[in-house]
């Protein structure tokens, strides 16, 4: 790739064998020829490729990569094959699914066919999506939990303790003031603990998903954590995805692979409706976590959209507002939007999915967010 190819090298040095192979599958993508030959039906000095429409081709390609890179690389030579070249449409083929190596942008670009997506492939899809899903739990939901748990549990803290709740550490550390020296000890002026454990629901947490095109990545993510906190019987979690249209997929959250394949990438945003939705099934104001997850590119009323804000913040709802909930860092989004939420007290941040955990923690604590 550095030293160009043919003619271009300058080198005079004709790759071969393993190198060849290699060479030949990034210049199949990355060089713009239109031979669309195999590597193995090439002569070693000979450059021209592509990987052109044929379905059998490009299984091959695939198949090439992950033998030649590792997977970190292979993923990003896939999203490039399909952004560069169109091969989107290949998806549909099960021989296509089965040779790709799935990562979370693969799901976001399956889930933008689903409605296109034929029956033979539909099932060949859902195993891919599950795998993802599956290693994305594994990475994510023990630390969630153990996360969240922690926050709840420090929320509910009492000044006044019965004896066997009694947080000692942290008593005598708030109590060292008290020390007697001649006694050797301290006296617990005030005493800190925890409440006694709650059987039932002790915090409400709403997801708002925005599942225009731009945010696929996020309700891939936002799906896997619904469902991680849905797990949990101290929280009531609720999930609604949206377009211009709301849709509330809570029923579903006992499998993220339904919840995924229940929602419509692509569309307009009417962030306000969405917004209006969520609040009308809030209960328990002040006890109640909600996340809108969007770019804040309003298709709907602009004004009522900052206003179902400001009333849910009245109520005594804790908003918080992720302009991404991925790994790519800040996304394009409306910065008037988002200086308008901030204003009211409700900051807009990208947030990668290690950090959820930590931000939910703080958002359930009613603490600063770790990102503000």
């Amino acid at each position: 790739m550095v030293l160009g190819g043919g003619e271009a090298d300058g080198t005079g040095y004709a790759p071969a064998g393993r190198d060849a192979a290699m060479d030949a599958a990034l210049e199949a993508l990355y060089g713009g020829g239109g031979g669309g030959r195999p590597a193995g039906e090439r002569s070693a000095g000979e450059r021209s490729a592509g990987l052109g429409g044929s379905a059998p081709r490009v299984a091959r390609w695939l198949g090439d990569i992950r033998t030649y890179f590792p997977a970190t690389v292979v993923q990003v030579m896939q999203r490039d094959a399909i952004d560069r070249l169109g091969l989107s449409t290949l998806l549909l083929e099960p021989e296509m699914l089965e040779a790709v190596e799935p990562d979370v942008h693969l799901v976001a670009t399956l889930l933008s066919l689903n409605k296109a997506m034929p029956d033979t492939t539909r099932e060949t899809a859902r195993a891919v999506v599950r795998k993802v899903v599956e290693e994305l739990e594994r990475r994510l939901a023990s630390r969630t939990r153990a996360t969240v748990t922690g926050a709840l549990d420090r929320s509910a803290r009492t000044a006044r303790p019965r004896h066997r709740d009694i947080d000692w550490d942290r008593t005598i550390r708030a109590n060292l003031k008290n020390y007697l020296p001649e006694h050797r000890t301290v006296v617990p002026e005030r005493l800190v603990g925890h409440g006694r454990s709650a059987r039932g629901v002790r915090k409400e947490v709403v997801l708002c998903v925005d599942q225009s095109g731009s945010m696929a990545a996020s309700v891939v993510y936002a799906s896997v954590f619904g469902a991680v906190l849905a797990s949990m019987r101290s929280i009531a979690t609720r999930l609604v995805v949206f377009d211009t249209a709301v849709v509330d997929l809570t029923d579903r959250l006992d499998d993220p692979v339904d919840v995924l394949f229940g929602t419509q990438l692509g569309g307009g945003t009417d962030i306000n409706r969405a917004l209006a939705y969520c609040r009308s099934r809030i209960t328990r104001p002040a006890d109640t976590v909600v996340v809108l997850i969007s770019d804040l590119h309003e298709g709907g009323i602009r004004d009522e959209m900052i206003k179902q804000v400001a009333a849910m913040k009245a109520d005594g709802v804790e908003f918080v507002t992720l302009l991404a909930l991925s790994d790519e860092g800040a996304p394009a989004y409306d910065h008037e939007h988002a200086a308008a939420l901030a204003a009211l007290g409700a900051p807009a941040f990208a947030c990668t999915p290690d950090l959820f955990p930590e931000v939910m923690a703080a958002a359930l604590e009613k603490r600063p967010l770790p990102s503000t």
